[in-house]
């Protein structure tokens, strides 16, 4: 039997870790790729690998997501392949160092990648995905958008920024069709780790998830309809929980005058 063709998904950040494994799935369901990361190497050998296993038609785009001219070209491409179907944000990485222990320069890395990059990828492909009725974008955040205070915090900032985001997209585009899933790991065996300055080693075993079950819970998540997914929450309730207490939160936060609980005349 023919699997159906469910369009071209790209992924970003796509040569290791969790952007493979999304491209390794993605292929499997019926799409074919656009994988992109700075490693044009291990891109196309994953594309090769991919297109043998699956028979999908996978391409490659070597580009660094931190460079306005590379971002510009990949830019080019949401805008005007009509096939695409998905986009994966994932592109991005973190830090473990304290803030006054962090490099500033460093952190502008973090912030045009984690953030700008995003936020770029998301306004190319947003035009097309109405125009055809039809689309589905996954940004990939982290507990850190809701804890802070468990890494460094401009890389909370960066993946607060993620779920705001999504969040004001899910509400935009609820009339459009449009999927907006944003994921919210916890602690993945990936490169991730080395690279933010902690290996994965010396993490406790077991709050660590491995990335092929951290991927495949956030395709649960998505194929459910769920719109913030965190692959190690067992009680969904406390999520909706907080969810709830925010909602209730919104329609207090703007008024014409103080709060009485500060006593002003």
């Amino acid at each position: 039997m023919t699997q159906e063709h469910k369009g071209t998904a790209v992924v970003t950040g796509a040569s290791s870790g969790i952007g493979a494994i999304y491209a390794h799935r993605l292929a499997n369901e019926g799409y074919d790729l656009i994988l992109v990361a700075r490693n044009g190497e291990r891109l196309r050998a994953l594309a090769s690998r991919l297109t043998d296993e699956t028979g999908r038609t996978v391409e490659t785009l070597s580009a660094d997501l931190g460079s306005k001219d590379d971002l510009a070209r990949v830019e080019k491409v949401l805008r005007e392949d009509q096939s695409i179907t998905v986009l994966v944000n994932n592109a991005g990485f973190g830090g473990t160092a304290p803030l006054i222990a962090s490099d500033a320069d460093k952190m502008q890395d973090m912030i045009d990648l984690n953030v700008t990059a995003v936020m770029r990828l998301t306004y190319a492909a947003v035009p097309g995905f109405v125009a055809r009725g039809h689309g589905t974008i996954v940004n990939i955040a982290s507990i850190v958008a809701i804890a802070p205070e468990l890494l460094n915090g401009v890389y909370g900032g960066t993946k607060a920024f993620v779920l705001a985001f999504s969040q004001s997209l899910k509400h935009e585009l609820a009339d459009k069709n449009i999927r907006i899933q944003v994921v919210l790991p916890g602690a993945t065996a990936t490169e991730f780790w080395g690279i933010a300055g902690t290996p994965v080693e010396h993490l406790p075993g077991e709050i660590v998830m491995s990335a092929e079950s951290m991927v495949d819970a956030s395709l649960a998540g998505l194929a459910d309809g769920e719109f913030a997914t965190i692959p190690a929450l067992e009680d969904a309730g406390l999520l909706q929980a907080y969810e709830g207490a925010r909602q209730a939160l919104m329609p207090n936060l703007s008024r014409s005058v103080p709060a009485r609980r500060y006593k002003l005349a």
